[in-house]
């Protein structure tokens, strides 16, 4: 199980945290592993492709948030595995042009980056055009998100299992309660 965390976040992400700890006590079989990912979006894709190349893709999954819901389109779309995308990003490129520059972190404020603009082409780049098989998506997507448009989420994972919250938040603060949800679709659960 791979887990993406978005913007400005890192592994301790309240949702990777709470994954990774439910496999550990339910399912220590799984291989759990969430990378702190750089600022580059080509470095993090480097860095996931490179972490994962001697996984079995038959058996793999991918789960992210936000950015990283984006960054799980990437990898499923390339390798053909399943994945589960909680408030995803759908047009990184446009929705992060207005953040080139220092920033910080969420989890450690006192850590900073420099988001570049460069950065802003690469994720350009690496945009699948469409999802080609959306069946193999979960989404979870809550209409109460401040900073993501609940219905152009919902467009772009037309067809995919999704899970539409009438409010929540972008942080996705109640997600316990949408846990069992992905761990159904991901056959984690008897």
């Amino acid at each position: 199980m791979l887990y993406l965390h978005g913007f400005r976040s890192s592994p301790l992400s309240t949702k990777a945290q709470m994954v990774g700890r439910w496999l550990a006590r339910h399912r220590p079989e799984i291989h759990f592993w969430c990378p702190q990912l750089p600022p580059s979006p080509r470095a993090a894709m480097q860095q996931v492709f490179d972490g994962i190349a001697d996984w079995p893709h038959a058996t793999t999954a991918v789960m992210g948030s936000s950015l990283g819901g984006f960054y799980a389109g990437v990898v499923a779309e390339r390798i053909g595995c399943p994945a589960v995308v909680l408030n995803p990003a759908v047009d990184p490129a446009r929705d992060l042009a207005h953040h080139i520059g220092e920033q910080t972190t969420w989890h450690k404020p006192e850590e900073h980056f420099y988001f570049r603009a460069e950065y802003v082409d690469e994720l350009r780049a690496m945009t699948p055009p469409v999802l080609t098989r959306p069946e193999r998506y979960a989404a979870v997507i809550a209409k109460g998100d401040e900073l993501l448009d609940w219905r152009e989420m919902t467009a772009r994972h037309a067809g995919a299992h999704t899970l539409l919250l009438d409010g929540s938040d972008h942080a996705l603060s109640d997600f316990d309660q949408q846990l069992p949800f992905v761990l159904r679709f991901l056959h984690l659960t008897p």
